[in-house]
């Protein structure tokens, strides 16, 4: 018995030790890019999940290839049998609005959660371009906030330059909401807003997240183990900054949050949602801001809003009101 507990305090201790050591660690966790879930499909044949679904790479930097899947809006459906890549790519400039969806951490383009809020995106009438960030998926490259952030701003530069004038929207759910806001920050300091944002379970800081997680809450008590932590994020350069993003952004904003999120904290959300209604006003801005708030009672925690049977009307709703 006395063995067992010294193993358990060994581990215990161990843990800020090994952080300490080897820093990088903690990005790996972070970002958990290597949990290739699901493990046995081939994301070169979106068919097998996805039905009117082409796949293809971009080249966002050199040496780095990133796989992405264009799934078509309902409207063109009939159309797509047996279609080229080159032909998908063309009819993003059918006038109907592009959204880009930026994932969590964990897995691929082809988790179910992400692959059952595409569908309804589909068949809700919009092109969908799900990306797998380097690292993740059969992307090439390691990943890193600078890199994630990159491949998405390639992307929708990507899109732009296919969609002749189409309304753009970045999604980003989870970690996939830092990099989305990231890149609408780069793409205002080139000289314009990004068409509309979506952040689906968003933090304030992916910092935030990391030291309230229930694991690290388990060493908090430890004499500057928070403090560790912190400083590891800064020395790799892992910030993930919402709240900070959000003090410049002039971009129409839906905020989706369940209540009972237990990964990122629905306080998290209603933060967000008030900076950036603060934003607005120091901009004097008519830019449209909204949150949409899921009860507790639903279940639909961090990765199930897709299940909200009204989705496709809240979001078509926001999207209209960019049109007026």
């Amino acid at each position: 018995m006395k063995r067992a507990i010294s193993f358990l305090i060994t581990v215990y201790v161990s843990v800020p030790v090994i952080l300490y050591l080897f820093p990088w660690i903690l990005g790996q966790v972070i970002f958990a890019h290597l949990l290739r879930f699901p493990f046995f499909v081939d994301l070169s044949r979106p068919e097998d999940v996805l039905n009117h679904t082409c796949n293809f790479y971009l080249n966002t930097e050199e040496g780095i290839s990133v796989g992405v899947w264009h799934t078509l809006p309902a409207s063109q459906w009939e159309k797509s049998a047996r279609r080229s890549p080159e032909w998908y790519r063309e009819t993003l400039g059918d006038g109907t609005p592009v959204i880009i969806y930026l994932h969590g951490n964990i897995g691929t383009r082809a988790i179910n959660h992400r692959v059952q809020l595409v569908k309804i995106l589909s068949a809700a009438g919009y092109h969908v371009l799900s990306l797998d960030y380097r690292g993740f998926g059969d992307s090439t490259g390691d990943p890193s906030e600078a890199g994630l952030t990159n491949d998405a701003l390639y992307l929708y530069h990507w899109v732009k330059k296919h969609s002749r004038g189409s309304l753009v929207c970045l999604w980003g759910h989870s970690l996939g909401s830092g990099v989305a806001t990231n890149a609408a920050v780069k793409i205002q300091e080139q000289g314009s807003a990004v068409d509309a944002l979506i952040l689906e379970a968003p933090y304030t800081s992916v910092g935030e997240v990391v030291v309230n997680h229930r694991f690290t809450k388990m060493y908090r008590f430890l004499p500057g183990f928070e403090s560790l932590l912190w400083n590891i994020m800064k020395r790799t350069n892992i910030v993930f900054a919402n709240d900070k993003n959000l003090e410049s952004l002039i971009s129409p904003l839906l905020i989706l949050h369940s209540e009972d999120d237990n990964v990122v904290p629905y306080h998290m959300g209603l933060e967000l949602y008030e900076i950036s209604l603060q934003t607005q006003r120091k901009f004097y801005t008519d830019a449209h801001v909204n949150m949409i708030s899921y009860s507790a009672r639903l279940g639909f925690s961090h990765s199930s809003i897709y299940l909200d049977p009204n989705l496709s009307d809240v979001v078509r709703k926001f999207l209209e009101n960019l049109r007026h």
